[in-house]
């Protein structure tokens, strides 16, 4: 049968956080039953806005990550549980039932996500519900997606080898695959948060004045072999990205019309915006 999805990409966040308002707006004092208790007006984030900074003065990146439940197929708060209480429907939603889960504050830490809450007033742990409530009244999105201005939110209902096929067709990602609980929540262009960059600039000395390089040819090679080849733009900007943290060296060339070739050595352990290069 088909089941739900929901497809995140980080590149069209801008971290205005509607979603997360959207969410509160939808359960802050109103209940569910059946789905879930109203949602504690503070403290909670049944979708949170992780957000990471990479690079160095002048050439920086930020990112930003929606983290809500997964929806696993294989949740460690499913095992967890006592009394079924956390359960696996049929379209791929996980609910935590708000009757059975009364008392049981251990589910917290079960999520290795780090997306379960603990409601002090209701005595229950809550969590995303991918408003399943709406869903099931006929909605085509839940209120996240239905508010994100972007688009960076898009809930996906289809059996599972045509989502492998989408998977494969968009190169999608899942957070910490490590882990093996297959979830159902996707990531686009995941490598702006997970992964490096060695960025700089290309500029060129005539006399005394500086001018951008544009058109330089920037190469990076690692252990002789090219990883990746590109122009600098009109600024003399280049950006290699999605390169591995920690990875060792690597050889930066830069070569522009007549002047003499440039040559960096670079160790990279953490995103890294180079000083000017300047080509004599």
């Amino acid at each position: 049968m088909t089941k739900w999805n929901l497809i995140i990409d980080i590149e069209k966040c801008e971290d205005c956080n509607n979603c997360f308002l959207a969410c509160k707006d939808e359960h802050v004092d109103n209940e569910w039953p059946g789905y879930t208790e109203s949602q504690a007006p503070h403290g909670h984030r049944w979708i949170n806005i992780r957000r990471k900074e990479r690079g160095q003065f002048p050439l920086i990146d930020a990112a930003y990550r929606p983290t809500t439940c997964m929806h696993c197929d294989d949740a460690p708060c499913i095992a967890a549980a006592e009394a079924q209480a956390i359960f696996k429907r049929d379209d791929g939603i996980v609910l935590i039932d708000p009757g059975k889960a009364k008392g049981q504050k251990k589910l917290v830490k079960s999520c290795p996500y780090g997306v379960i809450w603990w409601n002090e007033k209701k005595n229950v742990p809550q969590k995303c519900t991918l408003c399943a409530h709406l869903l099931d009244a006929g909605w085509k999105q839940p209120r996240c997606v239905q508010v994100c201005p972007t688009g960076a939110l898009k809930i996906v209902k289809a059996e599972d080898n045509e989502m492998r096929k989408l998977v494969k067709n968009q190169n999608l990602e899942v957070l910490f695959p490590e882990l093996e609980t297959r979830p159902r929540v996707y990531y686009k262009n995941l490598y702006r948060f997970e992964r490096c960059f060695i960025a700089g600039s290309a500029v060129v000395r005539r006399g005394d004045v500086i001018d951008c390089a544009q058109g330089a040819t920037a190469i990076l090679i690692k252990k002789d072999r090219i990883v990746a080849e590109m122009d600098t733009d009109n600024f003399g900007d280049f950006k290699f990205d999605n390169l591995e943290p920690d990875s060792g060296n690597y050889r930066l060339e830069i070569a522009y019309k007549n002047k003499e070739k440039k040559t960096i050595t670079i160790e990279l352990t953490k995103s890294r915006s180079l000083e000017d290069i300047v080509l004599e």
